[in-house]
């Protein structure tokens, strides 16, 4: 049976929103604070959680740390009041699968939650495929480790900076499209993200990796990962 964990201390909120989620085969479980949701956290089960960015006792974004680092599998939708592209490139760059803003409406929560559920169950059992490891230059990306080296030294890269990095390695010498790359990076959530934020991760990317001569700008089009001797 699947779990989903709603975090909203908003009551009224939470409620309507258990209501709205709940299926017969599917159990869903509130809580108002971070407190009670690591509690929950800590039983197992979840499949998916639903998280309030302001929390009475602390951020919604340390806690989504928290639970990406502990189970990153598990798909994390953000709810929040802030809409400025930076809270929105903030969130995700901490690992959210999704974000909405408030006020939303629960017909296309519902939609966008079954949609995480499917990507999760999908991924699951396909097992996350063959080995997704490339070692270009004085580069090595081990993504099913999540292991990612320049020079030997190790680098911490963000999921969205994981998920735009995948795309770049596996088209080395291919421009994709701006459009392509924030569809496929943000899934089910492009008509909330600014323009703007693309360009905030590949910078961010570029200048972690230290590959600013790696990954090319196509103006007015989009990105590529330069091939070797290119």
């Amino acid at each position: 049976m699947e779990q989903l964990l709603i975090i909203e201390d908003d009551m009224g909120l939470n409620q309507g929103l258990c209501k709205a989620l709940k299926m017969e085969d599917r159990q869903v479980v509130a809580c108002p604070n971070i407190r009670t949701a690591r509690e929950q956290l800590l039983c197992g089960g979840t499949s998916l959680v639903i998280l309030d960015v302001n929390l009475p006792d602390g951020s919604g974004l340390d806690l989504l740390r928290e639970i990406k680092a502990d189970t990153p599998t598990i798909p994390v939708i953000l709810l929040t009041a802030n809409d400025t592209d930076m809270d929105i490139v903030e969130g995700l760059e901490q690992g959210a699968d999704d974000y909405i803003t408030k006020p939303f409406s629960l017909s296309v929560l519902r939609a966008r939650v079954n949609t995480q559920l499917r990507k999760a169950r999908v991924a699951a059992e396909d097992g996350s495929g063959g080995r997704r490891f490339y070692q270009i230059g004085r580069f090595e990306f081990d993504f099913d480790n999540m292991c990612f080296r320049v020079d030997g030294i190790p680098v911490e890269l963000s999921k969205t900076e994981q998920r735009l990095l995948l795309l770049l390695v596996e088209n080395q010498g291919i421009v994709i499209g701006r459009q392509n790359l924030m569809e496929h990076i943000w899934s089910d959530g492009t008509e909330y993200v600014d323009e703007n934020a693309l360009s905030v991760a590949v910078k961010r990317l570029r200048d972690k990796l230290g590959a600013w001569d790696d990954i090319k700008t196509i103006y007015g089009i989009g990105y590529s990962w330069v091939r070797e001797h290119e």
